[in-house]
């Protein structure tokens, strides 16, 4: 594995504890969106250590990544859909007003489950030797 890959990994690690303390103290929308970043930063370790690429856009991001696991039995669906699905809780933490602007503790917790698990399936997907697993 390349220390870039190590470092978003590491981060995606960081901000999972983080997402856990913000939801101990009721930040839901902050802990939804942490959550959401987590995996983020997760999908940019396996693109760097599958392509050697950067990407910031949230949007380039989950599609490259997308397209590299689509096929890939290893994550199911559930992890496929988890970065747009959990970008809508970054969303609603960092543009809504009103009555839909809040994140339920139930959705923050169920994000962060996924998240982790995100994570971890990942790392698992990233061997030493800097090769994706088949």
């Amino acid at each position: 594995m390349t220390p870039e890959t190590a470092f978003f990994l590491e981060k995606s690690r960081e901000l999972l504890e983080r997402a856990d303390a913000m939801l101990r103290v009721g930040l839901n929308e902050d802990a939804g969106r942490t959550a959401y970043l987590a995996g983020f930063h997760a999908a940019q370790a396996f693109i760097f250590e599958t392509t050697g690429r950067v990407f910031k856009k949230h949007s380039t991001v989950q599609g490259e990544f997308g397209r590299l696991v689509k096929d890939d039995p290893r994550f199911d669906i559930a992890l496929r859909s988890f970065l747009p699905r959990a970008y809508d809780l970054k969303t609603i933490a960092d543009y809504e007003t009103g009555p839909g602007s809040h994140v339920p503790a139930e959705s923050a917790r169920d994000a962060i489950q996924t998240a982790r698990r995100f994570v971890d399936n990942v790392a698992d997907m990233l061997p030493t030797n800097g090769k994706p697993t088949p």
